[in-house]
């Protein structure tokens, strides 16, 4: 049995990188404990959940856990940074020092017994400044206690491809770029460990479906609202495996 904690930045990060290998994981005997690290009160969203996005998402994020039947969650509540990290001087996660956090990571993970811990990729994905501090956070975690480190990710040349086609195709705004795509997650050839999740589909789309906040937003169409209208062969295709790279 292992004690496995998934470090994530936002409330619904869990339901797109890691909720079909959390449920396999927790449906295998492991424990796994989801840690959550930032309010998500900078989240786009609708007129229907902007004056109290910060209860949304949390009682979202609660949903979320119970679905994939999670061991634990942990918020520690720190600012949401912003896409561009424009909240960083409110507090914002972001802008926060990555050693202080890592010391009180580190205090849960010994609390927990946790034996492994899965962070994201140099990259921070896409780039949001939050998702970069958590691995920053993460890596030096593992510089701490030398905990078994994996980092959650996609792989890079698929989705550049995807983003190039859709920017072609005028389904971007148009001040879309696709060229900040060609850097990020994680090239093909360094992904480690591919976990096969399409017996956990379900709910791991029960689980994007909980993020309901994340799937609306005023003029403009979400990504969570796109991939739970998808039929099931399509969203088995796109996200029925999850990728890793363990850090040696």
């Amino acid at each position: 049995m292992r004690n496995l904690l998934f470090l994530h930045a936002h409330p619904d990060d869990e339901a797109l990188l890691t909720a079909g290998t959390m449920a396999r994981a927790q449906d295998l005997g492991h424990r796994v404990h989801l840690v959550v690290a930032t309010d998500g009160s900078a989240g786009l969203t609708s007129g229907h959940f902007s004056d109290d996005l910060v209860f949304h998402r949390s009682a979202e994020l609660a949903q979320s856990a119970q679905i994939l039947g999670v061991t634990s969650v942990t918020e520690l509540g720190y600012p949401d940074s912003g896409l561009h990290g424009q909240h960083n001087a409110d507090g914002g996660f972001a802008g926060l020092d990555s050693a202080v956090i890592a010391t009180r990571l580190t205090e849960l993970i010994e609390d927990l017994r946790i034996d492994t811990l899965i962070g994201y990729d140099p990259a921070g994905g896409y780039g949001h400044p939050d998702h970069l501090q958590v691995h920053k956070v993460a890596r030096e975690v593992h510089a701490l206690t030398s905990i078994n480190l994996f980092e959650a990710t996609l792989p890079r040349e698929p989705i550049f491809r995807a983003v190039k086609l859709a920017g072609a195709l005028s389904l971007t705004p148009s001040d879309f770029d696709p060229e900040t795509f060609s850097h990020s997650w994680t090239p093909k050839v360094e992904i480690t460990h591919r976990v096969n999740v399409r017996g956990y589909t379900a709910l791991k789309k029960k689980s994007i479906l909980a993020h309901a906040s994340q799937s609306t937003a005023d003029g403009t169409i979400r990504t969570l609202a796109v991939l739970s209208r998808l039929p099931k062969p399509i969203f088995d295709a796109l996200l029925g495996t999850e990728y890793f790279v363990k850090v040696t």
